[in-house]
């Protein structure tokens, strides 16, 4: 059986406040407007030819309103999360995105009622599952270690 597969972007912008790295970073989490109410990055199912960074860019411009021109792809950093949807596997792999300028608005669609940007603590209490939360702790990780190069 093949596995749902899904593809996304772990979006985070960069203050550029007087705060310190890594607190100057914060992610960005959609929360779904059906279901549980959900918080998860946005993300979506892969169309049928389509690959899956195309998948990526075209689910954030869906679910979040920000488009390739928005933002910053870091293809170095990829996660792939494996788990079951009411008893099916899925696959869901996120890539790492920058807002090029953190005063962009983002503009949810009808599958999400609201969003939130979060530092590393707050976004993990938000996404409860562990696998993101380790998702994101590994992205903050890859973050902090690009600032110090």
């Amino acid at each position: 059986e093949m596995a749902l597969r899904a593809c996304g972007f772990i979006v985070f912008r960069r203050l550029a406040s007087c705060v310190p790295p890594p607190d100057n970073i914060e992610y960005l989490l959609l929360q779904t407007s059906y279901g549980k109410h959900h918080w998860t990055p946005p993300k979506g199912h892969v169309d049928p030819g389509e690959d899956d960074l195309t998948t990526a860019l075209r689910e954030t411009k869906e679910e979040a309103g920000l488009g390739p021109e928005h933002l910053r792809v870091i293809k170095d950093f990829v996660q792939e999360l494996h788990y079951e949807v009411r008893g099916k596997p899925k696959d869901v792999l996120y890539w790492l995105a920058e807002l090029r300028d953190p005063g962009t608005a983002v503009t949810l669609s009808d599958e999400h009622q609201d969003f939130r940007w979060a530092r590393l603590e707050e976004a993990c209490a938000l996404a409860e599952y562990k696998e993101m939360q380790d998702t994101l702790r590994a992205a903050q990780k890859y973050l902090v270690a690009l600032q110090d190069k």
